[in-house]
């Protein structure tokens, strides 16, 4: 029987070992790494044939089914947003360093984290927190009308603004440097939150800056993560559903100069 696990504005975010995913099935870890060896026909290569090749994968393989994520990566050249360096490798299921100690996600994972937002269909309003090099930015601008993203790195924060503009036919995203603990609440309430880093716990400040209906996708834990979906249900509690394992670098506070 599928669990749920009800929290309050009264007590913490962390996991329970009765928390599973309602909605959407996570792939098995087979699965994954048979996506994984797909995709390495793909190293070396950046072409808009190999940016096909690395959808239809993720359709394929059952990473997702939802058009509006694949059009959406289809779209955007995640090349455009990597290193000289790493660039050879773009299409290839890795997470790939961006400097400041950070990397851009792998693609299946971007995949996997926007596809469980888009669970409440709906597509107005989302915030990001950790823009890294803008790459899923990007791919959220395809997919929402208004897309704000908060990166706290000075370096990497530059560095999204330029990738973002080299790409001319992207709807207008709102960039900040700041605290992404404390989210935005300019532009709240959000359809969707989405963390590209992971804390022990979420913070509350996030979990209160979703619509009623809304959707916070994060990896949560410490040494072992997980992704995890709170889903708003009322002013005061949210629906936590727990899915794959996963790995990201930790959430931190403050503004790195």
């Amino acid at each position: 029987m599928i669990k749920k696990q009800i929290i309050s504005t009264n007590s913490n975010t962390r996991l329970s070992s009765g928390s599973r995913n309602i909605g959407i099935k996570s792939p098995s870890p087979e699965v994954k790494l048979r996506f994984q060896k797909a995709l390495e026909l793909n190293s070396g290569l950046n072409s808009d044939i190999h940016r096909i090749r690395m959808v239809e994968a993720l359709r394929e393989f059952g990473i997702t089914s939802d058009t509006r994520v694949l059009d959406a990566m289809v779209r955007v050249q995640r090349h455009v947003f990597m290193d000289p360096g790493t660039r050879s490798r773009a299409y290839v299921d890795e997470a790939l360093p961006i400097g400041y100690g950070q990397t851009i996600s792998k693609p299946s994972v971007v995949a996997r984290m926007i596809t469980l937002a888009l669970q409440n269909n709906r597509q107005n309003n989302v915030l990001e927190i950790g823009t890294g090099c803008g790459y899923q930015a990007a791919v959220l601008s395809c997919i929402y009308k208004s897309v704000h993203s908060i990166e706290r790195i000075t370096g990497l924060y530059n560095l999204a603004l330029s990738n973002i503009k080299r790409i001319s036919d992207l709807p207008s995203i709102d960039i900040v440097l700041g605290d992404g603990m404390l989210g935005l609440t300019k532009a709240a309430p959000y359809d969707a939150i989405i963390l590209a880093a992971a804390g022990l716990e979420v913070p509350k400040t996030l979990l209160t800056q979703l619509d009623i209906g809304g959707i916070l996708v994060a990896p949560v834990g410490g040494a072992n993560q997980k992704l995890v979906t709170f889903r708003r249900i009322s002013n005061n509690n949210w629906i936590n559903s727990e899915y794959e394992s996963t790995r990201f670098v930790p959430l931190k506070s403050g503004i790195q100069v």
